[in-house]
């Protein structure tokens, strides 16, 4: 994995991330993109599972803005989030990771979950990329590539290691939109 494809992907990330298009991110561009995927699951804002994915939104800007020094109503500029979002993948470990991304991906595993099961089936997961913004039209193959035991459903683990392996460049599934 190269680094250029690495910091494509994050440079990719932030500019998603950052709704105004300000090019910083603040906690409001945190609370839109939940918002917004709460949304295209069907999600009133005021659903429970709603208010998780906000949740889980809200302290991965914590986690960010803690470790650009900004503080909790401060503004991460993209060389801050490329620096902290390359550790976090690269040089934290695996259990660094999940700590940060873990609850927004349990999140979007609680809108999804339609039979509350914990696990996604290949349907859940059509819905998952759709409504994160990810054209689902190849939902079944990515499906396969994501379902690291082959088992036919996903694990949060698996989907954490998902997105993971994304960032390392060695899956094209992009979980995250």
């Amino acid at each position: 994995m190269t680094t250029a494809i690495a910091n494509d992907r994050i440079n990719k990330r932030f500019d998603k991330w950052d709704a105004d298009g300000n090019g910083t991110l603040e906690r409001g561009d945190f609370a839109e993109e939940a918002a917004k995927i709460a949304f295209n699951f069907g999600k009133s804002a005021d659903a429970p599972e709603a208010a998780a994915l906000g949740a889980a939104f809200d302290g991965l800007f914590d986690y960010l803005a803690r470790e650009a020094g900004v503080g909790a109503d401060g503004s991460i500029s993209r060389d801050a989030f490329v620096g902290i979002t390359g550790n976090l993948i690269f040089e934290a470990g695996e259990a660094a990771f999940n700590r940060a991304l873990g609850p927004v991906v349990k999140a979007i595993v609680g809108l999804c979950d339609k039979n509350d099961d914990g696990l996604i089936n290949s349907s859940e997961f059509a819905s998952w990329l759709t409504a994160v913004g990810v054209p689902g039209d190849a939902a079944g193959e990515a499906f396969s590539k994501v379902d690291a035991d082959g088992d036919g459903q996903l694990s949060l683990d698996e989907l954490l290691g998902a997105v993971r392996e994304y960032h390392f460049g060695r899956l094209e599934v992009e979980l995250l939109g």
